[in-house]
């Protein structure tokens, strides 16, 4: 079965159109996120702002799954993905992705409890409840965890529930006793009177979300990916320069009110990239660790087996030249 009937059958996928009246000259593209949120605001601005426009580019961002984002981005149903950690875990499992470059230097994940919890090391015996099991909701919350002294895979129970919006419900009805969200997911929890109990950019820098892209894609079609990094390092850049419109944006994107949208950035600002989509190696390495741990392969795994950066050193170049 199509990988397209497999979304439509089993997902409520949802369908953005980046770039209003397209072009018909528009090269047709869909990038895959797994929310809309602060998280993959990169993707929202590149759309708001008309910087995929600008590069010839009909967009659509769709929201799908991570795991089967990559399935989708195999059989071709997807250009782009902006999880890295789903990518690099099928490029570790033999699967023909790179990943291109990185857009956010660490995870804005929350832990967000109920009332009576107030400190990580209670979680011991709870519920925890994330995303999907093994995503990066999942690999986040397990490592902030681990950090404050409890074992989540031996001392929890953790269960995958879909987007925060899920996550939050399920806290409210006390079905969960902790939830990992992103902003402005952790604004609203704080809202309904949970606390927060750590955010997991306090506790450690990892690789999180970029551009990636099957070899196919990258052989065949380098001046489209390159208009696409273009598009969402402009993107980035704004981001950082402009903490009014990026609020604004955030609004539309993630349809919160101004209060959730302006704490959702001020609680993330700090983990845009700055360095034009370089993708910081130690980050990487903690997703590639991961991701080997989860596939019990031992053998030593070099970067180059996972990441194809000449696209985007490219056009680092052409971006400063412009400068």
């Amino acid at each position: 079965m199509r990988i397209r009937n497999i979304l439509i059958g089993a997902l409520t996928v949802v369908i953005v159109a980046a770039s209003g009246d397209p072009a018909s000259a528009a090269d047709k593209v869909r990038i895959a996120v797994a929310n809309f949120n602060v998280t993959f605001l990169p993707a929202g601005v590149a759309a708001k702002k008309g910087y995929f426009r600008d590069e010839g580019l009909d967009v659509e961002i769709v929201r799908v799954s991570p795991p089967v984002s990559v399935a989708a981005l195999m059989g071709g149903d997807i250009d782009y993905v902006m999880v890295l950690g789903s990518s690099v875990r099928a490029a570790v499992r033999g699967l023909p992705v790179k990943v291109l470059a990185n857009f956010v230097d660490a995870l804005t994940f929350a832990l967000v409890a109920q009332t009576g919890i107030k400190s990580v090391s209670e979680l011991r015996g709870k519920t925890l409840g994330v995303g999907a099991l093994g995503d990066s909701s999942d690999l986040a919350a397990r490592i902030m965890i681990k950090h404050f002294g409890v074992e989540p895979d031996k001392e929890m129970k953790i269960l995958g529930l879909g987007p925060d919006s899920a996550r939050l419900a399920t806290l409210r009805e006390k079905l969960i006793d902790v939830a990992i969200v992103s902003p402005p997911a952790d604004s609203l929890g704080k809202g309904m009177g949970f606390n927060v109990l750590a955010r997991a950019y306090e506790v450690f820098r990892f690789a999180a979300i970029g551009l990636s892209a099957s070899d196919k894609k990258i052989k065949e079609r380098p001046e489209e990916t390159k208009r696409v990094l273009k598009a969402l390092i402009r993107a980035n850049r704004y981001m950082r320069q402009d903490r009014a419109g990026t609020i604004q944006a955030l609004m539309e994107w993630a349809k919160v009110e101004h209060q959730s949208a302006l704490e959702a950035y001020d609680g993330s600002a700090s983990v845009f990239n700055t360095s034009d989509g370089t993708i910081p190696e130690e980050g990487l390495r903690l997703v590639l660790e991961q991701a080997k741990k989860e596939a019990k392969i031992t053998r030593d795994i070099p970067l180059a087996e996972i990441i194809n950066v000449n696209l985007l050193r490219e056009v680092q170049t052409e971006l400063r030249s412009k400068k």
